[in-house]
């Protein structure tokens, strides 16, 4: 029997799992993600969780972890219905909400708490705001975020490549004829696919100090919608679809828009599903700028999922 309590973060499901999942070993997060991966024992729940008939193609959520150190709140390890992601600010920002209500730190019912997360990808912190003991909204402080690489050739067009957490690859939809819009959304899919794919092993996806962190991880297609506002989609994993304006992506965003916006602006990012982030460079290090992205989740229901021993299913099956 395995325990979830699920929320959405702009219309991106993150399914917490909060009772029946197998221990995972590691000295820290990042160990522990290369732990869950290599294991039949753990990786049989992301399946039963994240696949149909309990799941979809789109599903994701994570395993709770121990944190690196006593100095951060929780551990994380993010899921997809490929595997484990290296960051996930969507989820960091379900996580503020979830540490919040239900009790895992001591919150300020008028005021912001901070919850320390470690993540793949390093130390993030979820800033949760409340009024009158309501959170109204959650600001995800984010790793060092930087450009890679620009006008790389892929797909037919040209990529800017840079890292928020994770890698993604960026590129305005109508250079392939398009824009972010539902009716659009089976194209955008192939073209995601084949850019992955085309920079695969190339120098520009590769993590300058952590091969464990190399790899594009997404596409970001956007459309500019006027000074500091845009609109995007992000195609990650095997055709995976980001239904919120994607948090690490957006801190992707904002590394290789610090050197074309003013200084001080704040970019209002839509999604594909018309949700939005606010997003800001915090403050710029030798590293790279510190992105903090503005959202808000939402619980959706708590669940207790099962696998009869006699399903010829098993942990289920994707058609995507």
């Amino acid at each position: 029997m395995i325990q979830t309590i699920d929320y959405h973060t702009g219309g991106e499901p993150f399914r917490v799992v909060v009772g029946g999942a197998p221990e995972i070993g590691g000295a820290s997060v990042l160990e522990r993600r290369s732990t869950a991966a290599g294991s039949e024992e753990v990786d049989r729940v992301r399946r039963l969780l994240c696949h149909e008939p309990r799941g979809h193609a789109d599903m994701y959520g994570c395993f709770l972890v121990p944190p690196d150190d006593e100095s951060a709140d929780l551990g994380v390890l993010f899921w997809h219905k490929d595997g484990y992601s290296t960051a996930c600010g969507h989820g960091t920002i379900a996580l503020g909400v979830h540490a919040v209500r239900e009790g895992l730190v001591e919150a300020d019912p008028d005021g912001v708490t901070d919850v320390v997360i470690d993540v793949p990808s390093g130390r993030v912190t979820a800033r949760v705001l409340m009024k009158g003991g309501r959170i109204t909204s959650v600001t995800f402080r984010n790793v060092p975020s930087y450009v890679l690489a620009r006008s790389v050739p892929a797909g037919g067009s040209q990529v800017d490549v840079s890292y928020g957490g994770a890698i993604y690859a960026s590129l305005p939809a109508a250079s392939l004829g398009l824009s972010v819009r539902p009716e659009h959304l089976t194209a955008l899919i192939e073209h995601g696919r084949r850019i992955k794919a085309e920079l695969a092993g190339h120098p520009a996806a590769r993590h300058p100090t952590d091969e464990r962190l190399s790899g594009i991880y997404g596409v970001i297609f956007y459309d500019v919608l006027g000074p500091a506002h845009q609109r995007n989609v992000t195609v990650f994993a095997d055709g995976e679809v980001d239904r919120s304006p994607c948090g690490s992506g957006t801190a992707a965003r904002l590394a290789l828009l610090a050197d074309e916006l003013p200084e001080g602006f704040t970019l209002t990012h839509d999604s594909i599903v018309g949700s939005s982030f606010k997003a800001w460079v915090a403050e710029t290090t030798a590293e790279g700028v510190i992105p903090e992205i503005e959202g808000m989740a939402y619980r959706t229901g708590r669940h207790s999922f099962e696998l009869d021993p006699h399903d010829p299913i098993g942990t289920g099956f994707t058609l995507r």
